[in-house]
């Protein structure tokens, strides 16, 4: 019997059931996902995360832990970082479960004028109410939009809650809750007819307090891993040290090679002869409007929006943006026959005889002047999102570049024309409707740009630029006279014109790559030891910090013009990645200069992935939600963990090839440097976990701080929780007896890669929910590319494992040297 619960404790404080039961959870929880999208998130939460599996499943993760740390005496050796994390997740849970079964959670809604105590609650498919101990009544709600548009800025609920003869006025938005003894109330939607509000109502003073404690032990115990004494990070730290840096190295270099984007111009005698000048151009850019969404900015932004989004380039005809929309104003018929719509399609190009890879206007009409798409379109409109194909998805593009283009030439969108004394700050483009103008406004606006647009065909003939410059100013005097309500800084119009000019990503991208590539190059010469570089070594990192403060300073300038942090779509996240990359290379330059030279590349391709045409550079305005400084915490400490994470694969796939390199010649200083990598390795993934880590929960804080939650199982959250448990799997498997861990340790830190990627692409495109940055057709070509890299990914790893495992014996023994 003793001898039973002797193998049984063995069993249950092995760290293979640790790996084991993580694994599970991982399956258990993508597999929740999966369910949520085809059957709805009631069903998921009944099968999977509110199942007794889940629950027995966490509680044997919690036995686990601490019978592992019981058995391996981690008290005694002063491990705090260790048990202080490990039990903050206890504690965490603990709260979770507090939460789970005292916890209240419903909707309140009112009507303005009317009183309520009444909260609804959801259990499974039944609702039910309960009331409160107290009244709430509803003097106003306030809806704000962002000027000129729809969009809401936020929405507000003026409340006085009534107890007996007591009352207490509250002001409740977006991010700013109102907490009365215990019960808390969020903003969580209205009416229609916005004269009502629903409010979440939430009382979890008991769950909330132990949730917090364990967050704060957690945070703490996080800490404490990276910097004891004892700790594993600072135990690499010292190996790294000690690690031989003597012998030479053999390693193949595979050039990369980008493809450069050509233009092919075509001759085109009218549009040569009439080319706007340069410098009149300028100033009609930098005239402000008013964008659909309401967002105040330059025209020269909507110019190259819009010169991006038809003919995918930022020049056209050997002309700028502004160039090309003053152009189109003044001679539209001469630019229906120019090849101006981006096709990609084959397919559709042979159906309607277009020209590839650009088409006209005139070509999408017939002879009788039938538009050749209308038929097509009514059938694929009246098909499902889901049930659309390429073909489908490529009319619709086409489409949608046609109506831009014929809404532009009747002289549309460009919103130039503040409405006076309009409570909504609605401006107006030329070619709308202008009847709500009236007296000396409406001869202005029904006038002023058909003059100014004959001044600019006038300068086109003599080369006189002066008149249109003096109407144009005619133009922006109006503007500043009438305009109320709308931010129209000219110091922010004309650092966003300088922003678009510069084109900084794309001179950090060419910087990255360029620089970054010779570096590696530099960084394996010096390696042979025949080779004194030391004087271009430091003239290339130089150049790279340089490069690096350059992007600094792009992200500051979209900081400065779009008035939050720039991290909060997918374009501005990559640019943010690339960022953090170069930090995490910095970490290692005097170490290593190789993964230095390696993040600074990895920065370029991830900048060039962010210049690519499906990616989105517009500068929007933000939803309710996301007008928090959580915003700026949670997502920045989580993207940069993505950097660590992308800094540790790429070390995980050098490594790969220095194993397939152990031959007989130069094996031992191989081995050497294949130790000096995976030990930098997993220093980069502790660091990238523990970011992760925290900024995960600090996105629970900001849930819960915003609308009384801290997890809602969001297909975004759940990944971001996978991405999690995966990486703390790689970053422990050193705990095992395995003879061949140095090799499985490397292949995972490459492999995990893809949870990353699901998490920040495949929950988008695989999956729904609010976190959803918005679907993207063409991000199905990018993941045909990482298809085929993690199948030339495989391969390397077959190849490296036969490699090291005729030279295992190696690669311990230079190990336990070093340990």
């Amino acid at each position: 019997m003793i001898i039973r619960i002797e193998r049984f404790y063995r069993l249950l404080s092995s760290f293979k059931v640790t790996i084991f039961l993580l694994l599970l959870y991982v399956i258990f929880l993508s597999s929740a996902t999966i369910v949520e999208k085809y059957y709805g998130t009631s069903v998921a939460k009944d099968l999977f995360y509110y199942s007794p599996v889940m629950i027995v499943l966490q509680m044997l993760l919690v036995v686990n832990c601490f019978v592992y740390v019981c058995r391996h005496q981690y008290l005694r050796f002063r491990r705090m970082g260790l048990i202080l994390t490990h039990l903050a997740f206890v504690i965490i849970l603990l709260g979770a479960f507090t939460t789970h079964l005292i916890g209240k959670d419903g909707l309140l809604h009112i009507r303005e004028g009317e009183s309520s105590s009444s909260m609804i609650f959801k259990e499974g498919d039944v609702y039910r109410s309960e009331e409160l101990p107290f009244k709430v009544k509803l003097n106003d709600f306030i809806l704000k939009r962002y000027p000129g548009s729809n969009s809401p800025s936020s929405y507000e609920s003026m409340i006085t809650i009534i107890e007996g003869e007591s009352k207490t006025d509250a002001h409740i938005y977006m991010n700013n809750v109102f907490d009365f003894k215990g019960y808390r109330f969020f903003q969580s939607s209205f009416d229609k007819d916005e004269k009502g509000s629903v409010l979440s109502v939430s009382y979890d003073v008991a769950g909330r307090r132990i949730t917090y404690i364990g967050y704060f032990i957690l945070f703490t115990g996080l800490i404490f891993s990276l910097i004891e004494p004892n700790g594993r990070f600072r135990r690499l730290y010292i190996k790294l040290k000690g690690i031989n840096n003597r012998a030479l190295l053999f390693f193949v270099l595979s050039l990369v090679s980008f493809p450069l984007y050509s233009e092919e111009t075509k001759d085109n005698d009218i549009l040569k002869s009439y080319v706007i000048n340069e410098e009149h151009a300028s100033q009609f850019g930098k005239l402000p409007m008013q964008s659909g969404n309401g967002r105040m900015m330059p025209i020269n932004t909507f110019s190259s929006e819009i010169l991006r989004k038809l003919y995918k380039a930022n020049t056209i005809e050997g002309m700028n943006s502004d160039q090309f929309l003053l152009s189109l104003f003044i001679m539209p018929d001469v630019w229906m026959r120019i090849p101006l719509f981006s096709v990609d399609d084959k397919e559709l190009t042979v159906r309607y005889g277009l020209s590839m890879p650009h088409c006209s206007y005139i070509q999408v009409f017939d002879s009788l002047e039938n538009y050749k798409l209308e038929k097509d379109l009514d059938k694929i409109y009246q098909k499902s999102p889901s049930e659309r194909n390429a073909f489908d998805k490529s009319v619709i593009k086409l489409d949608e570049q046609v109506n831009i283009f014929h809404s532009l030439i009747n002289r549309r969108y460009i919103n130039i024309f503040p409405l006076p004394d309009d409570k909504n700050h609605v401006w107006f483009a030329p070619g709308d409707e202008l009847t709500k103008f009236s007296g000396k406004d409406s001869m202005f606006v029904s006038g002023i740009f058909n003059w100014y647009l004959e001044e600019v065909s006038v300068a086109l003939q003599t080369n006189k630029w002066d008149e249109a410059g003096n109407v144009l100013n005619m133009i922006d005097t109006y503007q500043q006279a009438k305009s109320t309500g709308v931010d129209i800084s000219y110091n922010k119009m004309e650092a966003e014109v300088q922003y678009n000019r510069l084109n900084i990503f794309k001179y950090c991208r060419i910087g990255y790559l360029i620089l970054g590539g010779i570096t590696f190059v530099i960084s394996i010469l010096s390696l042979f030891g025949r080779y004194d570089l030391r004087i271009l070594r430091y003239i290339l990192i130089a150049g790279i910090l340089v490069t690096y403060l350059f992007h600094l300073y792009g992200m500051g300038m979209r900081w400065y013009i779009g008035g939050y942090a720039p991290w909060s779509n997918s374009y501005e996240t990559m640019v943010y990645v690339a960022c953090t990359m170069i930090i995490a290379g910095i970490i290692f330059v005097r170490r290593n200069l190789l993964i230095f030279s390696l993040a600074t590349v990895f920065s370029g391709v991830i900048l060039f992935v962010s210049g690519l045409n499906w990616m989105d550079p517009q500068i929007t305005t933000l939803v309710p939600v996301l007008k928090s400084p959580w915003l700026m915490f949670h997502v920045a400490v989580i993207v940069a963990a993505y950097g660590f994470f992308g800094l540790s694969c790429l070390i995980g796939i050098f490594n790969m090839l220095l194993m397939i390199s152990l031959k007989n010649k130069n094996k031992e200083f191989l081995a050497f440097r294949v130790l000096e990598f995976s030990v930098m390795n997993e220093m980069s993934l502790w660091i990238g976990l523990v970011l992760m880590t925290i900024g995960t929960f600090l996105g629970a804080v900001w849930a819960n701080e915003s609308w009384g939650r801290y997890w809602g199982w969001d297909p975004k959250e759940t990944w971001a929780l996978i991405t999690m448990v995966i990486y703390a799997i790689v970053t422990h498997i050193h705990v095992v007896k395995y003879s061949m861990k140095l090799w499985l340790f490397n292949m995972l830190s490459v492999v995990s890669i893809s949870a990353v990627l699901m998490t920040f692409f495949g929950v988008n495109y695989f999956l729904t929910g609010m976190h959803s940055y918005g679907q993207n057709d063409n991000i199905s070509n990018l993941f045909v590319w990482i298809t085929l890299g993690f199948i030339l990914i495989f391969i390397l790893g077959i190849l490296s494992y036969k490699s090291i495992n005729n030279n295992i014996n190696l690669l311990n023994k230079i190990n336990h040297e070093n340990i």
